[in-house]
């Protein structure tokens, strides 16, 4: 490899390291994390159920689930949201694979915010447009089975 090939590299990589510490500053380590690396992200090739909600600051959450006896055996999320809401859907599926449609239900903003160890004030409002959208979802899964 030339060696100015080298410089640019060692350029990207020293940048990337300086964005990454000024996000883990605004928000925390683990969040970061999330939104760089999803769990879950995508839209699956099977799924019971999905549902997508568009919020006040203009971002889209959607959810996927595989729902089987009343339990969420899968989760997926897709969103064109910021990184603070791609962590919120990341850490949602996280809270309700393998628990009951009543315990995704009973999820509040809070308590997903608690699992990021809270997020800035300012995005507040991805943990309110992740439990509006699921609540949603499962109000609709709800009404197909009757």
């Amino acid at each position: 490899m030339p060696k100015d090939e080298d410089g640019f590299d060692k350029f990207v990589e020293k940048l990337q390291q300086e964005i990454i510490d000024e996000e883990t500053k605004a928000f925390n380590k683990y969040v970061v994390e999330l939104y760089h690396n999803p769990k879950n992200w995508g839209i699956p090739s099977n799924f019971t159920d999905s549902h997508s909600y568009k919020g006040p600051c203009n971002d889209t959450m959607e959810f996927f689930l595989t729902i089987k006896d009343g339990i969420i055996e899968k989760a997926h999320f897709y969103t064109d949201g910021c990184g603070a809401t791609v962590a919120t859907g990341s850490q949602t599926t996280l809270l309700i694979e393998g628990k009951s449609i009543e315990f995704a239900e009973n999820l509040k903003p809070e308590d997903i915010d608690r699992e990021l160890h809270g997020l800035p004030d300012d995005h507040k409002h991805c943990l309110e447009l992740t439990v509006r959208t699921l609540k949603s979802l499962i109000e609709k899964y709800k009404n197909n089975k009757v």
